[in-house]
């Protein structure tokens, strides 16, 4: 058939089909009893049902955590009231109370056994003084106490000593420069200058032009010191301009402060730390500031440590300590996990200060105050989902410890005396300042510094990534994750005990600030918005360390 006529066909066809479609809607058929039955109509389309969301437990627990809540027990903990909370004093009792109080509202089990108080972890310290009495002895002339030499830290010279120094220069060491070269100084007693190799004003060992940790902190060096054995340092600085009287005066009410270590204990393993006028320097080296001068140019120019001519004098030195001991103490709250209760983790803040110096109350609101409360918030948040059927696979230890200002001690205590075998510890979450914005994050986006979370397991570093991805989505900022960072704030916080003994760590914290360890670290100057966030952000990661099926791995082991 034509195409034309094909067409025509089936039109006419699908016309009549359609008008006999209509003839048959309209059509009502009789049965045998001539009863009419109406046409068959196809059933309405019913909607198809949806599955029901999975509900987001870790993000309805997390709501709880609250700026309202997190002030209000920050204005009691950093109340002047609590005068600072120094390790062993009237505050650091008070603010240990508050918290075992909080702990035990909550319903968290206080795990401490033999304790008079099972939330309090008690343990003896000494405390030291400087005597303020110290004399040093060189060639036939004797210097005085703060007018031209002082210490900070441990003396193994209460009784009048003999020594005979070795001159280290710069008392630096590191890849192709160390002024340790060929000289054993185990048990000896070291004269070292302060800064760094200098030309043309920038440091000769630095690779961005910048100060290293060297120029920086005379912790590094003394931290050298030890490692090679030393009993101790006497720190001398020619800088120009360096005034040692003036350094001395801005020194002298924390030297007034007790130093603190394990009653028993053998003195401390760090090499004692001395600081000497540039005129009392230049006798303990028996040479002249010009000879001096000539010393530091000639290190940069020849790019590596100058062979002088020094010969050190014999002296004596006499600087006694004031000992007594006292009672501290950790304070532990417990939340039992379910079927994996056996494992622990381990969630801490250090809730100790610097107290007071010189007449004002240093209440230390971010230090470590905003850390101690969010554990609190925590904490709370945590016990919500257990007594709603939705508690943690694993058991819990939420660790508030004392100590931290003086040296880790609280933490150095719980991981030589731990209530939970650290063999089933799975990690630490250390909060220590979040309360704040330092200077390199002002004006930009809500941020927090993560150190160590790489150092021991690549699992923990993923957790936490994937927890601000999904929930917070702040900068997790890793700057001082460097090994190479000359803070080393990797080791100087409590998390870093943990570490010790292989336990993988994050170490959540702001960054310093002009009121770091200063009077005006208060609580008016926090910055709640952003504190709550961050704790949130540790309490996500808490979640998944304690619900996911498997424990993380130890698969690293980085500096």
């Amino acid at each position: 058939m034509p195409a034309l006529l094909l067409a025509a066909a089936l039109l006419a066809g699908s016309a009549t089909a359609q008008d006999a479609g209509k003839r048959k809607v309209k059509v009502k058929r009789k049965d045998k009893d001539q009863t009419e039955t109406p046409a068959t109509v196809a059933p309405a389309p019913q909607p198809t049902r949806q599955a029901p969301l999975p509900v987001d437990k870790a993000r309805i627990y997390a709501d709880g955590i609250t700026q309202e809540d997190l002030r209000r027990h920050l204005t009691v903990l950093a109340s002047d009231e609590y005068e600072g909370r120094e390790t062993g004093e009237k505050g650091q009792k008070m603010a240990a109370e508050y918290i075992a109080k909080q702990f035990a509202a909550l319903g968290l089990t206080g795990p401490v056994r033999d304790s008079d108080n099972p939330y309090l972890q008690h343990f003896t310290m000494e405390r030291s003084t400087w005597a303020g009495t110290g004399t040093l002895k060189v060639g036939g002339q004797s210097y005085q106490w703060m007018k031209d030499f002082y210490g900070a830290g441990n003396s193994p010279f209460d009784k009048e000593t003999a020594l005979q120094p070795v001159f280290v220069g710069y008392g630096i060491e590191q890849e192709g420069y160390t002024d340790y070269a060929d000289l054993d100084v185990k048990g000896k007693d070291l004269i070292i200058l302060l800064g760094e190799p200098m030309k043309g004003g920038k440091p000769v060992l630095s690779k961005d032009g910048n100060a290293t940790k060297w120029g920086r902190d005379y912790r590094a060096k003394s931290a050298l010191a030890t490692q090679k054995g030393a009993r101790s340092v006497f720190f001398v600085d020619y800088a120009p301009g360096y005034s040692f009287e003036k350094t001395a005066s801005t020194q002298k009410p924390y030297l007034t402060r007790p130093s603190i270590s394990f009653l028993g204990a053998p003195q401390s393993g760090r090499a004692a730390t001395f600081f000497v006028s540039p005129a009392l320097g230049l006798k303990l080296l028996g040479t002249t500031e010009a000879a001096v001068r000539k010393y530091e140019a000639g290190v940069p120019s020849m790019g590596k440590p100058n062979n002088a001519a020094f010969k050190p004098a014999k002296f004596t030195v006499v600087a006694p300590k004031k000992r007594e001991q006292f009672t501290t103490e950790n304070v532990l709250g417990f939340l039992e996990g379910t079927d994996k209760k056996d494992e622990i983790l381990v969630v801490s803040a250090h809730y100790d200060h610097i107290g007071i110096i010189g007449g004002e109350v240093h209440n230390g609101a971010d230090d470590d105050g905003s850390g101690t409360v969010s554990v609190l918030e925590m904490a709370e948040a945590f016990v919500k989902a257990k007594a709603e059927g939705n508690g943690p696979r694993r058991s819990i230890l939420f660790l508030t410890v004392t100590g931290e200002e003086k040296g880790l001690l609280g933490s150095e205590y719980y991981t030589d005396h731990p209530v939970f075998p650290l063999a089933q510890t799975i990690a630490d979450l250390n909060i220590d300042m979040v309360g704040r914005t330092d200077k390199e994050h002002e004006g930009k986006p809500d941020y927090v510094y993560v150190i160590g979370s790489d150092k021991l397991s690549s699992e923990l570093y993923n957790i936490v990534e994937n927890a601000n991805k999904e929930y917070t989505m702040i900068d997790l900022d890793y700057r001082f994750n460097d090994p190479a960072d000359p803070n080393r704030f990797y080791y100087r916080s409590d998390h870093y005990n943990f570490a010790k003994h292989k336990i993988p760590v994050a170490f959540f914290f702001n960054g310093v600030h002009a009121d770091y360890h200063g009077a005006k670290d208060e609580v008016d100057k926090i910055e709640f918005p952003k504190m709550e966030k961050r704790a949130r952000l540790v309490y996500y990661a808490a979640w998944e360390l304690a619900n996911r099926e498997n424990r993380i791995v130890v698969d690293s082991n980085k500096p």
